[in-house]
């Protein structure tokens, strides 16, 4: 196993592990009027005046959202998958062409949920249009955390591909 298929299996978990932890907090749309609202794609959290916060399930998820969360969770198993057959590259050196396909996959579908979440701000907590948030409300740190995730996977694919090396 080379350099550059360890650097790639190191950044593919830790695009993973990011993309995970943006799944489960619920700091996708944030505001602070009137109390403090988070809004996640798995749950929804609400603090009014200094109450107990209350976190719910999604009442009604807009379906950009759902698809948004089911490319997610795909990529995010393709991901898992990729680190997977790169430890097999180890022994079986093939696998290598199939880990770079489904991280290929995978990064496909994180920068289609990134383009799609955007559409769903058209929802009454939030009160938008797609692609536009209202002044009072903004992306919270699990939305960064994804396209984080998404940018580490791009550079995983580069290093799984060898693309920076030169051709000689």
């Amino acid at each position: 196993m080379d350099k550059f298929t360890i650097t790639s299996g190191i950044l593919f978990a830790l695009a993973d592990c990011l993309a995970i932890v943006s799944l489960i907090k619920p700091d996708w749309i944030v505001s602070n009027v009137g109390g403090e609202m988070r809004l996640g794609l798995m749950q929804e959290c609400l603090t009014i005046y200094n109450r107990p916060q209350t976190c719910i399930p999604p009442s009604s998820l807009p379906y950009e959202w759902g698809i948004c969360l089911l490319a997610i969770f795909i990529g995010s198993v393709g991901l898992t998958t990729t680190i997977v057959l790169l430890i097999v590259s180890t022994w079986e050196r093939s696998c290598v062409v199939h880990a770079r396909y489904i991280g290929f996959i995978s990064m496909i579908l994180y920068c289609f949920a990134a383009v799609i979440f955007p559409m769903g701000f058209y929802i009454p907590q939030i009160g938008g249009e797609p692609y536009q948030l209202p002044h009072n409300v903004e992306v919270g740190i699990s939305y960064i955390l994804f396209v984080l995730a998404l940018w580490i996977t791009v550079i995983s694919e580069l290093f799984v591909g060898k693309v920076c090396l030169p051709h000689i």
